[in-house]
């Protein structure tokens, strides 16, 4: 959307028009990119599926364990990424070690979800 916003750019070193990279729009605009975006969401749905009653269904759901049966010998490939993991994954950016024993304080979890929002903690460089 930004793009078609922004349009093509002229390039003087070239000599020829051209068109912006995400990068370069992400520093123009200077929003979260959707993988920001996407973590933030994450981990906002995490913290009010924790602090759910334990006989609420998405908290059973989020805790169960699922055994599924595989044909014999192991998969190709690596091991697909689950949900808890990416979770966690992102809870370590955020928070480092204690970010666990925020999610149980609402307020608490808040402030730390808006500081990682605000500051740009989640944001992965574009290469």
């Amino acid at each position: 959307m930004y793009r078609g916003i922004l349009g093509p750019v002229y390039d003087n070193e070239k000599e020829k028009w051209r068109i912006l990279t995400n990068k370069e729009i992400y520093a123009v605009v200077k929003k979260p990119t959707i993988t920001e975006t996407i973590r933030l969401h994450r981990l906002h749905w995490f913290g009010h599926v924790q602090r759910m009653e334990e006989n609420r269904i998405p908290k059973r759901v989020l805790c169960m364990n699922l055994e599924t049966t595989r044909p014999r010998g192991r998969p190709r490939g690596r091991p697909r990424n689950r949900w808890q993991d990416e979770v966690r994954e992102d809870g370590s950016i955020v928070g480092r070690e204690e970010w666990q024993g925020k999610v149980y304080d609402r307020e608490e979890w808040k402030t730390l979800l808006r500081t990682a929002r605000n500051h740009r903690i989640l944001h992965m460089p574009m290469e």
